[in-house]
């Protein structure tokens, strides 16, 4: 039977959890993740109606990712979206 990952809390636990051999562990539990690189040199200020900023939070939680960075993810795709259409 295949074993999932523990969730290490310190940087030691991580470490002594990689010197172990892995090849027993449960791909199927980790989620594909972008790392955000590009510097985030402009600003923005918009309004949004409270249930859709709830909705957006929630999901965002759900997600274990700040609300702001799902934000940046559904533009990037909406605007790759548009440009694919």
């Amino acid at each position: 039977m295949k074993r999932k990952v523990p969730i290490l809390k310190t940087d030691e636990e991580a470490e002594a959890f990689l010197d172990q051999d892995l090849s027993d562990l449960d791909f199927s539990q980790f989620k594909p993740y972008r790392f955000e690189l590009a510097n985030k040199d402009a600003r923005v200020n918009m309004r949004l109606p409270r249930r859709q900023l709830d909705a957006l939070k929630a999901e965002a939680k759900k997600r274990g990712v700040p609300y702001q960075r799902l934000m940046r993810d559904l533009l990037e795709r909406g605007l790759q979206s548009l440009k694919a259409s």
